[in-house]
């Protein structure tokens, strides 16, 4: 990373009659008996009850933006605006290009506005271009607002993971990364139930169904971008909720003393695109993400060519993501509790390959008991899984800067497996859909392989580490393995 200033003596000593305080470019400093008064559970709820709720709600309306036009597309989507062969899959896919390229510069600009400015504004975007999707009239009206929307929503989960994570240390991340990760499945399931319901609107003031999905949707994103602009926190230095007390300690702990206002370069991220760890972060998400977002587009889809009806099909797509976010938790809770990520990321990745061997392999009426538990066991070890990955990476990375970088690297990079997803499944290859899922086994295979990778090159660094304590020098951040 490139070379960082030192705070001068003056913002060091920057204290008043009240106490201690702090401006953006300074250094903490309070007196160590100060700290001890500090209750750190106390301390640690107050986080949860400030900065999860309100990240959750965020990305759930976010998610249901984003994967609303599966159950559109099972409501007369296709017929009402004439979308033929691929269309569909285009139109699916063309979110994701802005979605990819501009992630980097919105954790940027992130750093720059401070998140509660930046994420509301991004969210009050993302929810107009939603209500105008319910009001397209072509093809080229639907591929318009995808793009617009993929644009809007590049800085909501690179940014949300990068503030994440300066609020926790690394045994309390993983329930918290999985908390925030599983927003996804809890869109996955309301959308569904949600679709459903507005299913019965055919009609109403003149519009389809799938028109009142955008709409309804879309309105409730944007009262949801009010709320946030007041509710969403700040990195821990500049939190106004906080004592100066209680930010030293936190950023102590969670290794968060470095201000969000010192400037990335171009020297930061060529430094950080030569180092082969961060390379294999990106091949592990990506490869995770292609059945992620094939369980998440193309479930609805599925389902219904096992002869469900529109109704059934929607209530029938809620139960893999809720096997999922069960899952999810109880790997969070052992994963914190014995400090290990790699374990509990492989036992999904098995129950991924699993799942998708059955379906690959097992087809028909007869045997539909055993293709829905398959596709249970795709979503637990794919959406079962994401939030560990992401936590495995993020919170092995160091300061400000790397985890800038990183968080949006690795969500960017990532990202590009929403574009193969997007053509894994086509309405050709129906009802078995082989090639899918054989592109979705051989990602899963793909995965395993760079976790294994990562994990080797951690251990490294672990040694390494261990010889530098054996000096007496005192490591200030800890890794994972």
């Amino acid at each position: 990373m490139a070379d960082r200033k030192e705070p001068d003596d003056e913002n060091l000593n920057n204290t008043d009659c009240n106490g201690p305080s702090v401006s953006s470019h300074s250094v903490l400093v309070v007196d160590a008996p100060s700290q001890r008064h500090v209750n750190e559970d106390k301390l640690l709820r107050k986080i949860d009850w400030h900065v999860l709720p309100i990240l959750f709600a965020v990305y759930v309306v976010a998610f249901l933006d984003r994967v609303n036009i599966s159950n559109a597309l099972t409501m007369g989507l296709p017929s009402e605006l004439g979308l033929e062969g691929q269309q569909p899959n285009v139109a699916l896919t063309i979110f994701f290009v802005p979605y990819i390229l501009f992630e980097i510069p919105s954790n940027i600009m992130m750093k720059r506005l401070t998140p509660h400015i930046w994420l509301s504004g991004c969210i009050l975007c993302f929810g107009i271009i939603m209500i105008c999707q319910g009001f397209v009239k072509n093809y080229s009206g639907l591929l318009a607002t995808r793009f617009f929307l993929g644009l809007a929503e590049a800085g909501i989960f690179p940014g949300s993971f990068y503030l994440i994570s300066f609020w926790y240390k690394q045994e309390e991340a993983q329930k918290r990364f999985t908390v925030y990760w599983s927003s996804t499945l809890c869109a996955g399931a309301f959308g569904g139930l949600l679709a459903t319901a507005i299913a019965n609107m055919n009609g109403i003031r003149g519009l389809s169904s799938w028109r009142w999905v955008f709409i309804l949707e879309g309105i409730v994103t944007v009262l949801v971008s009010v709320v946030s602009f007041f509710c969403i926190t700040d990195f821990p230095r500049e939190a106004k909720w906080l004592s100066p007390e209680e930010k030293v300690l936190l950023m102590g702990k969670a290794g968060a003393s470095e201000s969000h206002v010192v400037p990335i370069t171009t020297k930061d991220v060529l430094i950080f695109l030569t180092k082969p760890k961060n390379w294999l972060g990106a091949i592990m998400y990506i490869s995770i993400l292609v059945p992620a977002y094939s369980i998440v587009y193309f479930l609805p889809t599925i389902v219904q060519s096992l002869g469900y009806s529109t109704v059934q099909t929607q209530l029938h797509s809620v139960p893999p993501f809720a096997a999922a976010f069960g899952f999810a938790m109880v790997l969070a809770y052992f994963s914190d509790k014995l400090r290990m990520r790699a374990p509990f990321i492989f036992l999904g990745l098995a129950l991924l390959i699993a799942g998708l061997s059955i379906l690959i392999s097992v087809h028909g009426p007869s045997h539909f008991p055993a293709e829905y538990a398959a596709l249970c066991l795709t979503s637990m070890g794919s959406f079962g899984i994401g939030g560990n990955i992401v936590c495995w990476y993020v919170m092995n990375l160091r300061g400000h800067a790397e985890r800038s970088i990183g968080s949006a690297w690795m969500i960017c990079f990532g990202n590009a497996g929403g574009i193969v997803a997007t053509f894994a499944f086509l309405k050709q290859d129906a009802p078995y859909y082989r090639s899918g899922y054989s592109i979705c086994l051989a990602m899963g295979a793909l995965c395993m392989v760079s976790c294994a990778c990562y994990g080797f090159l951690i251990w490294r660094e672990m040694k390494a580490v261990t010889g530098e304590e054996r000096e007496g020098e005192n490591p200030q951040h800890s890794l994972y393995l």
